[in-house]
């Protein structure tokens, strides 16, 4: 079930406000003493994190199937996507729904009953936290999430079934703005610059890939000889969009790769300002990168 992305905090009566993470989105499965983490395209991340499956094993419930976000924690306890993308300390799973428990379906359940279940079967610990509610009013909620410095929170109706698909009965409202985009190539670098200056970014728009701009910051020397090695069997003569701008001596990339940026804001004319790159997702299909619907309308 993926929330929908809305400009403005908001408070209705019914729902609930939960701290936004900034991680890898996973299913964890435990049906005996076998367990599985499954990311969102299906990827099986049991081997990267083993110390969270041993510690889903050791849950009383024979059978469960959990839904939550894997984080990094920096020093002010903020979760942080590159962090985890750079296995900079220790990973927690932040769990905030219980589809299956003891053999029991919640999925048609509402959200009352699952987060009950949820606070029934799983015990903190071992770095297994329950997602932290921010509050009953969500204005208030959002400004706490802005004072802590949380990317965001998340706004869930209490009566909602679990969908699969995005879903308005989830709302995400960002303190921070940070979005995957497709990886459409890079520019030669320049100076001491080695590997490359700048990725080029798009996203899917009425399924077609546009051009958003270029992020040329947020890179250490290993990050840039890492992707380097990525790009090279990616290698396209033609590029990959109609609308691209002339950029002397750009090397155009087959569009299979995933990043997470951080940015200011959109300019009118649809372009990332002041980008960051922050690591690349491989949890996220390219074709799943849309454009915002907020910036469908600049």
């Amino acid at each position: 079930m993926l929330a929908t992305l809305v400009g403005a905090p908001f408070h209705q009566p019914g729902w609930v406000y939960e701290e936004k993470y900034d991680g890898i989105r996973i299913l964890a499965y435990k049906e005996g003493s076998h367990i599985t983490l499954l990311s969102r395209n299906d990827k099986d991340r049991t081997a990267s994190f083993p110390a969270i499956a041993r510690a889903i094993s050791g849950q009383r419930p024979t059978t469960l199937l959990l839904d939550g976000e894997v984080m990094a924690l920096d020093r002010h306890k903020i979760s942080r996507f590159q962090l985890l993308q750079r296995r900079i300390g220790r990973a927690h799973y932040a769990i905030f729904d219980c589809l299956y428990a003891s053999g029991r379906d919640l999925r048609q359940e509402p959200l009352s009953i699952r987060r009950a279940q949820l606070e029934r079967s799983v015990h903190e610990g071992d770095g297994l936290r329950l997602s932290r509610r921010l509050g009953a009013d969500g204005i208030d909620a959002f400004r706490v999430a802005r004072e802590r410095g949380y990317e965001g929170l998340v706004a869930k109706r209490l009566a909602s079934v679990y969908t699969e698909g995005r879903s308005r009965e989830w709302l995400k409202i960002k303190v921070h703005q940070e979005d995957e985009f497709v990886i459409l190539g890079y520019t030669q670098p320049s100076g001491s610059r080695e590997y490359f200056g700048s990725l080029l970014l798009g996203a899917y728009h009425n399924q077609k890939l546009q051009y958003v701009g270029k992020v040329g910051t947020g890179f250490t020397r290993d990050v840039l000889a890492s992707l380097y090695r990525k790009f090279q069997p990616l290698q396209w003569k033609r590029q990959p969009v109609g609308d691209f701008p002339r950029i002397p001596h750009a090397t155009f990339l087959s569009p299979k790769l995933v990043a997470q940026i951080a940015y200011t804001e959109w300019t009118k004319d649809r372009r990332l300002r002041h980008p960051v790159f922050l690591g690349l997702r491989d949890d996220k299909d390219p074709k799943d990168v849309v454009l915002p619907e907020a910036v469908e309308h600049h």
